[in-house]
């Protein structure tokens, strides 16, 4: 009877309103955030950005999960 009952993903809706797919790699987030920095600070190299963001991590204790992407670009534009 219950064969057609399958296990739920989560999916959802980021602020934006744009369809977020519960299979989308952390990797696209953080490709996002370095776009996003770079058009915020074009002064500073990709590579400049990325070791901020990697500093902000390990200021975070090794993780960036839980923290906003508004959060994430606040913090790591002050390190830079």
């Amino acid at each position: 009877k219950n064969s057609l009952q399958k296990t739920s993903t989560c999916s959802s809706v980021n602020p934006s309103g744009v369809f977020v797919s519960p299979y989308a790699l952390n990797l696209s987030s953080f490709t996002k955030l370095i776009k996003r920095l770079q058009e915020r600070h074009p002064e500073f190299s990709k590579q400049e950005i990325v070791e901020a963001v990697q500093e902000l991590r390990k200021i975070n204790k090794g993780v960036l999960s839980g923290l906003a992407i508004s959060s994430i670009e606040e913090k790591t534009s002050a390190i830079l």
